[in-house]
């Protein structure tokens, strides 16, 4: 479990294919000695399990599925990564609860300053949009957001000077494809009310 509030910038140092996935190598901005083998660790808003620390950087697992439905397929060595290590209870919980299960790659439409901030509009799948709603939250490469549009098969979010400079984002352009997580309690909620439908 994660809060979409990220810690760290982490950089892929190699990626290796293996076990019909692959293997990253990733160098955080931290010492990666004090991550126990078996830590849950967010990239980009995709939960990875660390199978070896060794000098600056520790190793993660990306299987088949998680390479399909994520951007993780197409990075390569070089790439800035967002980083969050697990919630621990007891933490405080900044962002909003977010599982590192990427619901959707989406795509960068627009790009824009607004004022003293950046207006970033972003396509998902029409399948997604019920899910979506203005004022609620959403993990856009794990960084917990707030739906300022929602439509049909995008919605908006602003970004303050602070988020663009301290995670990727600032790095992201129009086309880009990035991480896209819809708040759990919307999915919970979507879920119960089409079973009452249902019966």
């Amino acid at each position: 479990m994660f809060t979409g509030i990220v810690t760290h910038i982490g950089r892929i140092a190699a990626v290796e294919a293996r076990a019909g996935g692959r293997d990253l190598l990733v160098e955080p901005a931290f010492d990666p000695a004090v991550l126990p083998l078996g830590a849950s660790i967010a990239h980009d808003g995709v939960c990875l399990t660390v199978t070896a620390v060794a000098g600056r950087c520790y190793r993660v697992h990306a299987v088949a599925e998680t390479l399909a439905r994520t951007t993780l397929g197409t990075w390569t060595p070089g790439r800035r990564v967002n980083l969050e290590r697990a919630l621990r209870l007891g933490d405080e919980l900044g962002g909003h609860l977010v599982f590192g299960h990427v619901d959707a790659v989406g795509r960068i439409t627009a790009l824009e300053p607004v004022g003293g901030m950046w207006r970033m509009e972003v396509t998902i799948p029409p399948a997604l949009a019920p899910l979506v709603a203005v004022k609620g939250s959403i993990a856009v490469d794990g960084v917990s957001l707030t739906v300022t549009e929602a439509g049909d098969d995008r919605f908006a979010v602003a970004l303050i000077p602070h988020t663009r400079a301290v995670t990727t984002l600032g790095d992201r352009r129009p086309g880009d494809a990035v991480n896209v997580e819809v708040d759990m309690l919307a999915r919970y909620v979507a879920r119960q009310l089409a079973h009452r439908h249902g019966s």
